[in-house]
């Protein structure tokens, strides 16, 4: 079916060959010569679009496009104009015209523009398409031939590139086939870990991890600067960020991004402890035992953070600094330390705060059935994630940290994943309960599914007991107990969990700004 424009212009009959042009074009084109005539047209024509002449006798255009608005709001005007003045445009585009041409006109000008504002999205979905078509191959080479982590790390910000590319086109085909490489690199992702990590913690020859995160990417900023925060997002995937970075980075000049990894498990109890403690956690039940609490202690696993981040500054030569804290756990601390920030920020030349709106989300994915509505997939779970920032409290606070000259380093501790396929594990009462690892004395598992650790010693983990070992579920998988084992597994099926090995856990996004 063509589509229907609707041409306002005193002269139109001087624009016959235009007209002419665009109907070989596949453009439904109906002139008129003034606008009273067409607001009369309009409700009832089925147009697409109007190119409405700005300067006409009787209604002028800058009329016309008011009373057309209030008819349709979201019929698109081009306003054809040979005036360039200031203020007309400004009154224009306040009265939402979608593009505007300069006269004299040219055929081809007016069909790019009507192009812009009918067939954009189609014809970016079809050069995205193409695009990533191109792309696959290159993508399935980089993953064959993947050695090192800096390899990984690109693979996995290209594909969070054409996952939010994707995010705007309708063709779920090729989401389906760009969701299958994901998992296709998950798997060579998680023989990599399997097969390098244990060399990791023995070597220098390591990435950023969360035990060394601070001392390597924090400190130098800390060092070099007076005022300094530091927020970290709780549970923050790396495509989330890049989804709210916009919302960030309009306060400031520049914006360094830098990646590291979490470590094993990939869970707050562990990987956020590991990061204020510049520690692993094994270091930090030995050289701390006050401050750590293990996984069948009783008492909240993260309640030392403060503690452990001081003690680091100390460590690192920084205990001149003055430190303040505070975890953010609902809307209404949030805005308190919005209102309080200039006190704060007068009185400390390092602010940390802990953010745990995202882990919350996730959680309240599995127990809320409203929430689990609102968050269907990656996609949805981005939208919302920007949705919330966009409209939060800690984004002013942000705000005022860039007006009062502050670095602001942002960063989280892990991210999570959306588990789809169930792995059946078998353990004892003293078992821990996280879906994506356990550590326990008794475990009966499938083997294919997930790396072992039968020396947790050796990779500065904690222990129960002397036969306890680790285990981490690789992929998108999650344990499922055989009791009970249907309504397990319908309960946690689609659902976000961390503490395993896949790149949304462990690569972790970190970016300065000032």
């Amino acid at each position: 079916m063509a589509v229907k424009i609707l041409w306002i212009d005193d002269e139109i009959e001087m624009l016959e060959p235009h007209i002419i042009f665009l109907k070989n074009k596949g453009y439904e084109v109906s002139g008129i010569n003034n606008a009273a005539d067409a607001l009369e047209l309009i409700p009832k024509g089925n147009y697409q679009a109007v190119l409405l002449d700005e300067n006409m006798p009787g209604i002028g255009g800058l009329e016309a496009l008011q009373k057309i608005k209030e008819i349709d709001v979201r019929l698109p005007v081009v306003m054809v104009t040979k005036n360039e003045a200031e203020d007309i445009m400004e009154e224009a585009i306040g009265e939402q015209i979608a593009d505007y041409i300069l006269k004299p006109v040219n055929p081809n000008q007016v069909l790019l523009s009507l192009k812009k504002i009918l067939k954009s999205e189609e014809i970016i979905e079809k050069k995205t398409v193409l695009n990533y078509q191109q792309e696959f191959r290159k993508i399935s080479m980089d993953l064959m031939y993947a050695q090192s982590y800096e390899d990984w790390v690109q693979i996995y910000l290209k594909l969070i590139q054409w996952d939010l590319k994707f995010d705007k086109l309708s063709d779920l085909e090729m989401s389906h086939i760009l969701q299958n490489q994901k998992e296709e690199a998950n798997n060579l992702f998680s023989k990599f870990i399997e097969n390098n990590y244990h060399d990791w913690l023995h070597s220098d020859q390591k990435p950023v991890m969360s035990h060394t995160a601070f001392k390597e990417v924090i400190r130098p900023v800390i060092s070099e600067n007076k005022k300094v925060l530091l927020l970290m997002i709780d549970n923050l995937r790396y495509d989330q960020w890049k989804t709210i970075e916009p919302l960030f980075t309009k306060y400031f000049s520049s914006a360094k991004e830098k990646s590291y990894f979490s470590i094993l498990p990939s869970a707050t109890q562990y990987a956020r402890n590991s990061f204020f403690a510049g520690l692993m956690p094994l270091e930090i039940e030995k050289k701390y035992p006050e401050y750590w609490i293990g996984e069948n202690d009783e008492g909240h696993k993260n309640q030392y953070e403060n503690e452990l981040l001081s003690m680091q500054l100390q460590r690192l030569g920084l205990k001149g600094i003055r430190n303040k804290y505070f975890k953010i756990l609902n809307a209404e601390f949030e805005r308190k330390i919005y209102e309080e920030f200039k006190s704060h920020s007068s009185n400390a030349d390092f602010i940390t705060i802990v953010y745990n709106f995202i882990d919350i989300l996730s959680h309240a994915k599995t127990n809320n059935n409203i929430v689990n509505e609102l968050i269907r997939d990656d996609k949805t779970f981005r939208s919302l994630t920007y949705t919330w920032f966009e409209n939060s409290s800690i984004l002013k606070i942000i705000q005022l940290a860039a007006e009062d000259g502050f670095k602001v380093v942002i960063t989280t501790d892990h991210g999570t994943i959306y588990v789809k396929k169930p792995s059946r594990v078998i353990g004892d009462k003293e078992s821990s309960t996280n879906l994506r690892y356990k550590l326990g004395k008794n475990l009966q598992f499938e083997d294919k599914d997930v790396f072992v650790v039968n020396n947790p010693e050796s990779y500065y983990l904690p222990k129960v007991n002397v036969n306890s070992k680790y285990i981490f579920v690789k992929e998108n998988k999650f344990f499922a107990y055989p009791k009970n084992y249907n309504h397990f597994v319908n309960y946690y099926k689609d659902t976000y969990q961390h503490g395993g090995i896949s790149m949304e856990e462990m690569i972790i996004p970190i970016t300065i700004l000032e």
